[in-house]
């Protein structure tokens, strides 16, 4: 049975300078990096809503009523900020509901949460992301460092299957095609680590109370998980297992 899935991030908003001679103009460019993890899902059953990165201070839900709308919350390249500071909070001064803290306890209570890697997940590009020390991070099977955990592998990385029988590898044969870089994480005692590049993290599970949270440390669409990737025939299959195996009970 498909699966209501909230993917929050995934989205930016670029401003460029063109100068022709002696005069220039600015254009703004909208960019989503989720077409093929969307359509991966959605080949597989499941219902893929992408809440855009400019809507979650507003969007995103403020209760457990909102949230309860949803089977699946993939978190991908969005940081706390756009969490803790809503307009309410960061224009008006005003308390608002903590909504990591909402998302993490929704997770122990049953809910099912992904975090994909980005420049904006776990720690991040230059730290901005900061998870590290959030509510969020306590339900996830890894620990953020406290700095840019990024890891650019311009020349490919190989992606190495730990736990062969983990039910998210059903389906998969072979080998992965490589990737491009990822986020450097901590696996946390307790978790099952199913996939690594190197030393490091890839696919990560871990159960949380009554609900269950996964990583994966690369992206979901190019760069870091470039075009023969989200071209390989296992692409669809290793996504909607995710979904499915975090949702399960």
């Amino acid at each position: 049975m498909g699966k209501r899935v909230l993917l929050v991030g995934e989205s930016w908003v670029s401003e460029a300078t063109h100068y022709k001679g002696f005069d220039s103009f600015t254009s703004v460019t909208f960019h989503s990096g989720a077409d093929w993890y969307n359509a991966a899902l959605r080949s597989k059953g499941h219902t893929v809503e992408q809440m855009y990165a400019h809507d979650v201070p507003a969007r995103f839900p403020h209760n457990r009523e909102e949230l309860a709308a949803y089977d699946v919350i993939v978190l991908s390249d969005i940081g706390t900020n756009s969490f803790l500071l809503p307009i309410e909070t960061w224009m008006q001064g005003r308390s608002t509901p903590n909504r990591l803290k909402l998302l993490a306890d929704w997770v122990r209570d049953g809910g099912a949460l992904i975090m994909a890697g980005g420049y904006l997940s776990f720690q991040g590009f230059e730290g901005k992301a900061r998870f590290a020390g959030s509510h969020v991070e306590e339900v996830l099977p890894v620990t953020c460092l406290a700095h840019d955990d990024r890891a650019e592998v311009p020349e490919g990385a190989q992606p190495t299957i730990v736990d062969a029988a983990h039910p998210v590898l059903t389906g998969i044969s072979g080998p992965m095609p490589t990737l491009l870089g990822y986020n450097r994480v901590v696996l946390k005692a307790g978790s099952t680590l199913v996939a690594s590049i190197g030393s490091d993290p890839l696919i990560a599970t871990a159960q949380v109370g009554k609900g269950r949270s996964l990583v994966w440390t690369s992206d979901i669409g190019p760069h870091w998980c470039p075009e023969p990737f989200v071209q390989w025939a296992g692409f669809a299959p290793l996504m909607a297992n995710m979904v499915d195996w975090v949702s399960s009970r």
